[in-house]
């Protein structure tokens, strides 16, 4: 079993930073592929980053050039630095992540999510 444990979401006004980060502890391999998805009130939940164990990384054009996801693969933990925040951005984060299990084939899992909130 899995757990992701995220961390770093608040209140911050238009034009602050934030940095979320989403630490998996338990049974497993490895991380394959870490996610960062949000959910607005009233909204689908949406992706807006995505890396590999490669470190290849894809964004929605909405945070492109504003956001960016990394991991530390010693640690098993994916970070959302998230830059000149607007309050479009104001949602519930939520850290999504593929894992190899020990004995073959791979699960998804999901943190419980944390709140992101951009107001002055």
């Amino acid at each position: 079993q899995l757990q992701l444990v995220e961390s770093g979401g608040g209140l911050v006004q238009p034009g602050g930073s934030l940095r979320l980060s989403c630490a998996a502890s338990g049974s497993f391999v490895s991380i394959n592929v870490g996610d960062w998805y949000r959910q607005a009130p009233g909204k689908q939940r949406e992706l807006v980053a995505a890396i590999t164990s490669g470190g290849s990384t894809n964004y929605a054009d909405s945070v492109k050039g504003r956001f960016t996801i990394s991991r530390d693969n010693a640690k098993n933990t994916v970070y959302l630095q998230m830059n000149n925040l607007e309050p479009e951005d104001t949602a519930v984060y939520y850290c999504h992540v593929w894992i190899s299990r020990i004995y073959g084939g791979s699960a998804d899992y999901w943190g419980q999510g944390t709140q992101v909130t951009v107001s002055s």
